[in-house]
């Protein structure tokens, strides 16, 4: 009976655990770029790539890629936020991406490139909004920002090899952001502020 209440005790242990995390979902152009971003993040528990915001049920690669079924590749970030705030994540989410660009992230054009906010709450809305206003006043670059706030909706993983890419491919990846500009033109955008 001792035994059956110890284990009892700790898969409830778990269960609430596992309650304690929260998901935020970001879209930044490249998906491996976001993973690698949001994966420093101190308190961040996992970071899946995969699609969001589109008409299509279980879409693949190859028709995200294509542009016509409306989604943009995004990361879903599970989170402790006993560990690490939603503002905190948020701050990583702009000082990662190009916010003055529309359809595209450096050299990745199209829809399925934007970067976007997709919200999970009402405070998460919140939050985010608060976000975009401090960073319309704090901006170090003089062009407007056009990064949307969007409430999520299903977001569905990517393809196996696509998750830890710049991981699992070190070399390619390396090769990938640095062709694309991501870093230069982020560190043009922002400046010391990527630093702190």
């Amino acid at each position: 009976m001792r035994r059956l209440i110890i284990l009892l005790a700790l898969a409830l242990s778990g269960v609430a655990q596992a309650q304690q995390t929260e998901k935020a979902t970001f879209a930044m152009g490249c998906f491996w770029c976001a993973e690698e971003a949001f994966e420093k993040v101190p308190g961040v528990v996992q970071v899946v790539s995969g699609y969001t915001g589109g008409k299509v049920k279980n879409p693949s690669y190859e028709q995200v890629s294509s542009g016509r079924t409306g989604h943009t590749e995004a990361v879903q970030v599970t989170f402790d936020p006993s560990k690490v705030s939603y503002d905190k994540l948020l701050d990583a989410f702009w000082l990662n991406h190009d916010p003055t660009a529309k359809d595209r992230q450096f050299c990745d054009a199209g829809s399925q490139y934007r970067p976007e906010i997709f919200y999970h709450s009402e405070e998460q809305k919140r939050l985010a909004e608060a976000s975009k206003a401090k960073w319309e006043k704090q901006k170090p670059f003089r062009q407007p920002i056009v990064t949307p706030i969007t409430q999520a909706g299903e977001f569905y993983p990517a393809e196996d090899y696509h998750q830890d890419y710049y991981k699992k491919n070190p070399v390619q990846y390396r090769f990938y952001v640095t062709g694309c500009g991501r870093y230069s033109r982020l560190d043009q955008l922002w400046g010391p502020l990527r630093k702190q």
